[in-house]
């Protein structure tokens, strides 16, 4: 499996030059040949959410299911619970599959540490934080990425759980700021109407945003005429996810660990949707969520969306794996969907989620290999 592969290569780069800032030089010939060398094969995961209450027994019996079915890899959510994370990644290594430790990076719902500063949250261009008012579900609680303490609370997670042993990457998720605009398939869920950006869904305008945009740019965005169309506005708010995700990278690696995320289906659409500018980043591979179904797209979309993002990252060493949503999706359409990923590039494909297998689709992934 190719990211064992590439985990052994980090741990030889980092032994031998203890400098980890030299495992991926940008345009660095034989960096791009390692990996081309680790990428031959196409790439299968599978999200989960662990329930501590579950047992051993119960576990070892999924995983089975999921090795014995194609699947290479697991991203685990423990809600940032590291012994949690600790407990179930032999389970699944010793059935032969990798384990990735998924969290909620910047959107952080009951976070029992961050809800005693009411000040780390974003707040929204009518100033309402959503610490308080959460914009579209009760679980949209974002903290800032540019407040100081927000941000080295976030990245302190990333460090306690990249250390796990075992794991072979930390998976950034919501790694981003609350939807400018939601998918246009989930609007008439809310009732809504998103032809502007409207301003209790566009954040980030807390204190500490506002005085580093002025302290760089020398004017206020609140004073913007149009915040929509204001580009050092705009740019600055993807840099500080940037910076977020930049520096739980060398967390990452420092800890002899990968950096993955799940991002928005290809990195202009991200941009505009939810300030995510994903082929900026250091990142080791980024699965973009490309469900076709939420954008009332049909299956050759993913296709496209592969394809775009696949482009968006030539010239750097992140690799791209389609994430496919399975619900209510027939077997011939995730044959289709994996096919279609193939040819467009992508190194691997992941399925959300696991629990919504089933024993149709695990056949089609078991046949994809």
């Amino acid at each position: 499996m190719k990211f064992k592969h590439l985990f052994l290569i980090l741990v030889a780069v980092v032994a031998t030059t203890s400098c980890i800032d030299n495992i991926h030089p940008a345009g660095s010939k034989k960096e791009n040949e390692k990996t081309a060398e680790v990428s031959e094969d196409f790439k299968l995961w599978t999200w989960m959410t662990a329930d501590a209450s579950r047992t051993d027994e119960s576990y070892t019996e999924e995983f089975k299911k999921y090795a014995a079915n194609g699947l290479d890899a697991v991203l685990i959510n423990t809600n940032a619970d590291a012994d949690l994370l600790a407990r179930m990644t032999p389970l699944a290594t010793a059935e032969g599959l990798e384990v990735h430790a998924w969290m909620f990076t910047m959107n952080r719902p009951g976070d029992s540490i961050a809800m005693k500063h009411p000040e780390w949250y974003v707040v929204n261009r009518n100033g309402e934080s959503s610490f308080e008012k959460r914009p579209y579900v009760d679980y949209y609680q974002f903290l800032c990425p540019t407040r100081k303490e927000s941000r080295e609370h976030v990245l302190s997670l990333v460090d306690k759980m990249s250390k796990v042993e075992g794991i072979t990457s930390f998976h950034l998720d919501y790694i981003r700021y609350p939807d400018v605009y939601l998918p246009i398939g989930l609007l008439p869920k809310y009732d809504l109407v998103q032809d502007t950006e409207l301003p209790e869904f566009d954040f980030c305008y807390c204190d500490a945003c506002i005085a580093k945009f002025e302290e760089e740019h020398h004017k206020n965005p609140l004073e913007s005429h149009n915040t929509a169309i204001d580009m050092e506005w705009k740019q600055f708010r993807l840099n500080q996810i940037k910076a977020v995700v930049d520096e739980a990278y060398e967390v990452a690696h420092k800890n002899g660990k990968l950096l993955t995320g799940a991002v928005f289906p290809y990195p202009e659409m991200a941009d505009h949707m939810v300030r995510q500018r994903w082929d900026k980043w250091n990142i080791d591979v980024v699965l973009p969520m490309i469900y076709h179904n939420f954008y009332n797209e049909e299956i050759d979309w993913i296709g496209f969306a592969t394809g775009q993002g696949v482009k968006d990252l030539e010239g750097t060493d992140t690799e791209l794996h389609t994430g496919i949503y399975v619900p209510e999706m027939s077997p011939e359409d995730l044959e289709k969907a994996i096919q279609l990923a193939k040819d467009n590039g992508a190194k691997g494909a992941a399925f959300f989620d696991g629990n919504a297998l089933t024993d149709a689709q695990l056949a089609v992934i078991k046949a994809a290999n």
